[in-house]
């Protein structure tokens, strides 16, 4: 008597892969666990800030043993508040990469705000605070003009931005006619602030062991948060150990800068900056729906999102921020010219958020693109400028670690596509 033949008894592990997957994903604790998570990322496409920090270590391994003083305390403290400038402009450049769109015009803008700062400060004798806070709301409206324009008529950013570029290069040199150059007092707070104002030693540690416990915080409630949902979570051993580690790094940098004058404050309110856009494009609707609107534009605005809005969010904060950079190079230079925001400003601040990490096909990125990518290039003019080598060289290998990072994003890109990732 023949028998009708039968399935394997199944199991219910057999029919849910998925589950099987979540709990390879919960295994993964302890500092293994985040090793192997970082491996597959990478293997993924998703490199983070690796190539950066990689390349960072290769210029300044370089550059030290081609000249012993680059990596000196007195040479470090300068390049960190060389770089805080133009990286507040690159923060908004950041912002509009994100959506996938571009401002050209953040060097002009930066120069008529320095214009416009000089103008009312120094010749018109006006309060300082007003004169900035004008000079920075100068900025903002130039952003909202641009997101009018963009929403409204659906002209290319990069069109609306480089006719912005040259506009307020007009308009930057008609603020200053019959000035040229107008020199900021040294008794200045703003001055002061750029160039002589530097934590005290103490406060540093303090900054250093606040960041540690930050850091260990949100660690702590975010997983905690991840396991009452059941989802994977990283180890309060794992959270501490980057803390402590976090820790032992700020006050190792924080005491060889003190060896000279230390951490300026005009670089903390750069990094300060950094950490609130950070906190609002990751914890906030808005930054939520600036990345949704950079990774699709047609989902973001089926889904329900106010896609203009974020447009015209993104473009007045990068201009606000391109504002704020002008006037502190002005108050770094203890003066506003005619070539205020000339020059590499724009090519810096773009190739900057690029060379941080954050992506041209929109959707990608953090705050922190900005911070790594002005030191990679502050980098490289301070090391051939010990070398004695003219601009020119400056010029030629920024533009080939510009075009290493955009080929990386590009091959990333692929690979996430490939995984399913993209």
């Amino acid at each position: 008597m023949s028998t009708l033949p039968t399935s394997p008894p199944t199991t219910a592990a057999s029919n849910r892969p998925t589950d099987q997957q979540d709990e390879r994903l919960r295994d993964r604790s302890g500092i293994r666990g985040a090793i192997a998570a970082a491996i597959d990322q990478i293997r993924g496409g998703d490199l983070g800030v690796l190539p950066v920090v990689l390349g960072l270590a290769v210029i300044w391994t370089i550059f030290q043993i081609l000249n012993p003083g680059f990596l000196s305390s007195a040479n470090l403290v300068n390049l960190l508040m060389e770089s805080s400038a133009v990286g507040v402009i690159s923060l908004g450049i950041v912002c509009v990469l994100l959506v996938a769109q571009i401002d050209l015009s953040v060097g002009s803008v930066s120069g008529l705000s320095a214009a416009i700062l000089g103008i009312l400060f120094v010749n018109q004798r006006w309060n300082v605070v007003i004169a900035v806070v004008i000079a920075v709301l100068v900025g903002t409206a130039i952003g909202f003009v641009y997101g009018q324009i963009f929403n409204r008529f659906g002209v290319p950013s990069f069109v609306i931005t480089l006719a912005g570029l040259l506009s307020f290069l007009g308009l930057q040199l008609f603020v200053l006619k019959g000035n040229g150059t107008i020199n900021i007092p040294f008794d200045s707070p703003l001055v002061y602030f750029a160039q002589l104002a530097f934590v005290p030693p103490l406060l540093s540690y303090v900054f250093a062991l606040l960041a540690a416990v930050s850091l260990f915080l949100i660690g702590f409630n975010t997983s905690r948060a991840r396991r009452r949902a059941g989802l994977s979570a990283r180890s309060t051993g794992l959270i501490a150990t980057q803390s402590g580690a976090l820790l032992v790094a700020l006050g190792l940098v924080f005491y060889y800068l003190n060896i000279t004058r230390g951490v300026g404050w005009m670089f903390v309110f750069f990094v300060a900056l950094v950490l609130v856009m950070h906190y609002m494009l990751t914890r906030t609707k808005w930054g939520r729906s600036v990345y949704a609107v950079g990774g699709n534009v047609e989902a973001a605005r089926r889904s329900g999102i106010n896609v203009r809005w974020v447009y015209t969010s993104v473009f007045m904060v990068c201009s606000t921020f391109a504002a704020v950079g002008g006037i502190l190079a002005a108050s770094r230079l203890a003066s506003a010219s005619q070539s205020s925001g000339t020059g590499d400003v724009n090519l810096n601040a773009i190739a900057a958020a690029v060379i941080g990490g954050t992506s041209l096909f929109g959707g990608r990125g953090t705050a922190f693109a900005a911070l790594l990518g002005i030191i990679v290039i502050q980098s490289i003019s301070s090391g051939l400028t010990l070398l004695n080598l003219d601009s020119s060289f400056r010029f030629i290998v920024t533009g080939i670690v510009l075009l290493l990072a955009v080929t990386l994003d590009s091959i990333s890109r692929r690979s996430r596509t490939s995984h399913g990732r993209a």
